[in-house]
């Protein structure tokens, strides 16, 4: 990563990082071990950033054996154990695209209102621009007119196609005439938006569900991706998103968000951890160029340096 987006990442989690990295350097200044007082002090810096209880234990435990190493409470070598765990816990780096070996490759993604999802899926539609493909939109939220028009403005600026038909129209039409026109126009990528009323709605995860059948039927192993888009701001309501999209949908990465100096971090953690769906591309900035494919090891070096 160069300096420039290590700045921006480095600047999307100031707020995670005063809270953790200062949290254990407060905690440790001035005591000589590591002990059960210690130990707990340090779970509740940990917890406080929403990294959650699992991950909260894993590093609890790895100070534990740091403790054992050890002679002396080094503060900087604690620091980078906890920067190798967290990088060790994100996976292996970065978790990339599952590309179909016969194009188009399709992408649904979801996500609740307010998330950034249709920004999102403009960014990505410019990064393969960038590398040369083509990609298809498809304006699958029909319940909001403005999601439709929106959309449509985005996929200008990025460079991309896009199908849509009128509000309250069949989304599942929509996405059949929409898997149609990627085949027959060459498409190396179709990026499928959907509705994002609220992720509790049985009637909307039906609504998707068959947007998934209608594209499986047509394009044989699509979706190749499902991505939820999430606001870093919004902390542990993400992992409830997180865990009804996946029960629901099979999830097969999340698009961080919003990972601006307000963002919650730690969240990102906790989803790993608790549902194993990998991070694949972080967001931070407003601007189309600024989505960026998630790297573990960076992510936690502007965690704790």
């Amino acid at each position: 990563m160069s300096k420039t987006l290590l700045g921006k990442l480095r600047s999307g989690l100031k707020k995670t990082r005063d809270r953790l990295t200062s949290g254990i350097v407060r905690v440790v200044t001035g005591k000589g071990k590591i002990d059960e007082e210690l130990l707990e002090e340090l779970e509740g810096t940990f917890l406080q950033t929403d990294m959650g209880v699992k991950m909260t234990s894993r590093l609890i435990e790895s100070v534990r054996e740091f403790a054992k190493t050890e002679r002396r409470l080094d503060k900087d070598l604690l620091l980078q154990r906890l920067e190798r765990d967290v990088a060790e816990a994100l996976g292996p780096e970065p978790v990339l695209l599952n590309v179909s070996a016969s194009p188009p490759t399709v992408i649904l993604v979801v996500g609740v209102n307010g998330t950034g999802k249709t920004t999102t899926i403009a960014k990505l539609a410019k990064t393969f621009a960038e590398d040369g493909k083509k990609a298809l939109v498809a304006a699958c939220d029909t319940f909001r007119a403005a999601a439709i028009e929106q959309l449509a403005i985005l996929a200008e600026r990025a460079g991309a196609s896009i199908v849509k038909h009128k509000h309250g129209a069949d989304a599942a039409a929509v996405a059949f005439d929409a898997a149609e026109a990627s085949t027959a126009r060459g498409m190396d990528f179709l990026i499928i938006d959907t509705a994002g009323r609220l992720h509790t709605k049985v009637n909307l995860m039906e609504e998707i569900k068959k947007v998934q059948r209608v594209i499986a039927k047509k394009i044989p192993g699509a979706p190749h991706e499902v991505l939820l888009v999430l606001d870093a701001t919004t902390g542990q309501n993400s992992l409830q998103q997180a865990k009804m999209f996946h029960d629901t949908l099979g999830l097969t990465g999340i698009v961080m968000a919003k990972l601006d100096g307000t963002a919650k971090g730690g969240i990102l953690l906790a989803i790993r951890q608790e549902l194993d769906i990998p991070i694949k591309f972080v967001g931070i900035g407003e601007n189309l160029d600024d989505l960026e494919p998630f790297v573990p090891s960076d992510f936690a070096q502007a965690l704790f340096t």
